[in-house]
């Protein structure tokens, strides 16, 4: 059945029924047992941003801060863990992660009444403050908090549960897939609802809200409150998986990683941060292992996003769908395989110059030489820099002069969309 032709409801099982399918056949596409880790550090993230766009895309609450619900959800639910083990609480293992969400919802009550009495760029300097307040209580607390080596714990406690122990890392992983569905599924149910159309009213125009007699503080003050509670169920399903909770969990580095990762997705659609958590963990995980300036790339990545899709990845998937439904992605082929050919070629050029940079900087036991591409290239010589250099510069000049025939030919095709869009809507409403 064509997409355009189905009612809101079949989209909408179509959407869900492929997301749960999609949770369900992952790990027989890829059983290893580093793939299933990775899986799984997947899914934690993609909550955790689902959680913090309630704040950024749905409440236009900018945190700094975000991570302490998360944090300080893991570190209950380590402590829960470890009460189970000894013996004194019993709770299904399976629950531990709700223990996590109900911590995390406590301290949005706790902090979200401070943070949210101001909004804006204040709103912003409070939950950094609070981050850091937190951060360097993670220090100070050693018996909660378990000092710079954290806390740990083991995941398999008790007898196992129809024949479930939670030792194999596939076992944690669907805990981890079946929480991730439940609550992607609760937090749209959120945005249908009254408080989520009004958080998006107190995003847009907070002055109206107040005319119309609502009070905007107490609605992002709500917003963050079911904000933490998700995060916190994030942090808990990260302790579940990992065993271990250190002060890096309540960190301001993972609130900026967690804001990143939702802005390179696209805060305005709801599954850009579910995007944004799959790019961000691959290159924050799988890059990491291959070269050290994996930190300079992903700076790279998120500066071409925010110069030519401000709107994150989601918007550029949004807009080429509505494109190939259309059928007039012919129209753009042309000019976007130039364009991704001069991409790939400059930013070949670019990798060959950093790892080279990286390589004579860091001077390593190899000295200047260095694999690359499945290549060998000596560093100490000219040729592999001018290359390098003759690379970036063809590609970007291909790039820059390629660039106003593919934006003719993107926005000639949307126009046409549009124009098409309008005709048919209003041959329907002469048919009715």
């Amino acid at each position: 059945m064509n997409p355009a032709q189905m009612n809101p409801l079949q989209k909408r099982i179509v959407v869900w029924g492929g997301f749960a399918l999609l949770l369900v056949l992952a790990p027989l596409a890829f059983p290893q047992a580093g793939a299933l880790s990775l899986l799984s550090q997947m899914g934690t993230m993609m909550l955790f941003a689902l959680s913090y766009n309630i704040l950024l895309g749905q409440g236009g609450m900018l945190s700094f801060g975000h991570a302490v619900y998360s944090g300080l959800g893991a570190f209950f639910a380590v402590h829960a863990m470890n009460l189970m083990k000894d013996g004194a609480w019993h709770c299904p293992v399976s629950l531990i992660p709700l223990v996590g969400g109900i911590a995390g919802m406590l301290c949005g009550v706790l902090f979200g009444y401070v943070t949210t009495k101001k909004s804006g760029t204040t709103f912003a300097m409070i939950t950094l403050g609070i981050v850091e307040l937190v951060g360097a209580c993670s220090l100070m607390f050693p018996t909660f908090f378990g000092g710079e080596g954290g806390v740990s714990t083991n995941r398999v406690i008790g007898n196992p549960v129809l024949g479930i122990s939670f030792g194999p890392q596939i076992e944690v992983y669907y805990l981890i897939a079946l929480y991730l569905f439940i609550c992607t599924l609760a937090m749209y149910a959120f945005t249908q609802t009254p408080l989520g159309r009004m958080l998006n009213a107190v995003r847009d125009n907070p002055e109206r809200v107040e005319f119309l007699g609502y009070n905007s503080q107490w609605v992002r003050y709500w917003g963050l409150i079911i904000s933490s509670f998700f995060a916190g169920i994030s942090g808990g399903l990260g302790a579940l998986n990992f065993e271990i909770v250190s002060s890096e969990n309540v960190s301001a580095v993972r609130s900026g990683a967690v804001l990143l990762f939702t802005f390179i997705g696209g805060v305005a659609y709801f599954y850009g941060p579910i995007l944004g958590a799959i790019i961000g963990v691959l290159l924050s995980v799988v890059l990491s292992s291959y070269t050290k300036a994996w930190l300079l790339y992903l700076g790279i990545f998120f500066i071409m996003i925010v110069m030519y899709a401000p709107g994150g990845i989601a918007s550029l998937c949004a807009l080429s769908y509505r494109i190939v439904v259309s059928g007039l992605w012919r129209r753009i082929l042309l000019p976007l395989l130039v364009q991704i050919t001069s991409s790939l070629v400059a930013f070949a050029g670019l990798v060959l110059f950093i790892e080279m940079l990286y390589q004579r900087t860091l001077e390593t036991g190899d000295g200047s030489q260095m694999q690359l591409f499945g290549i060998a290239f000596d560093s100490a010589n000219t040729m592999p820099w001018m290359l390098a250099s003759s690379l970036l510069l063809a590609g970007g000049l291909s790039f820059m002069m390629n660039k106003p025939r593919l934006a003719k030919a993107w926005q000639a095709a949307l126009h046409t969309q549009s124009e098409s869009g309008n005709l048919s809507a209003l041959l329907k409403g002469n048919l009715r």
